[in-house]
């Protein structure tokens, strides 16, 4: 089965459909080849893949990619500290990125887990309702307490 430009030929043999193809300069091309019998078009190759190309630049032009920052914080931090790490992670959501946030803890502080989830409570408490939202509660991973801040979708 051969297609030129929309019009359909109907089922040709393959010498014919190259002296077409050369006839009007352009190119032999099988769209399925495992179908009996195999459909070949007859186009400009060329400009095909290029517009191909085009729609997939203009794809990826149209897709956010999404990334994690991260802001790291310690158990006995100062609001001031506290309050510059939070203008961070504000920024970060401001442009649509997720904030990692992590409380590393050191040695005996482990025993003090409760002051972990206390500073994370503080630092949310930072993050205007507007701007962001917790997307997952604090939790222990080892030495470190993590929580996920999501953008608010507008």
């Amino acid at each position: 089965m051969i297609d030129v430009n929309g019009e359909q030929l109907g089922i040709v043999s393959a010498k014919q459909a190259i002296e077409i193809a050369a006839e009007k300069k352009l190119d032999l091309v099988k769209v399925s080849p495992n179908a009996k019998p195999p459909v070949c078009k007859i186009m400009d190759f060329g400009k095909y893949k290029y517009e191909l190309s085009k729609k997939e630049k203009e794809v990826k032009k149209k897709q956010r990619v999404i990334s994690v920052k991260e802001v790291r914080l310690s158990p006995k931090i100062e609001e001031h500290d506290l309050a510059v790490k939070a203008n961070h992670a504000i920024k970060f959501l401001q442009n649509k990125d997720r904030v990692k946030v992590t409380l590393r803890f050191r040695g005996r502080e482990m025993g003090y887990a409760q002051l972990g989830y206390n500073v994370m409570e503080r630092f949310s408490k930072l993050i205007p309702s507007d701007i962001g939202m917790i997307e997952k509660k604090p939790v222990m991973e080892g030495k470190n307490m993590i929580m996920f801040l999501a953008p608010k979708n507008d």
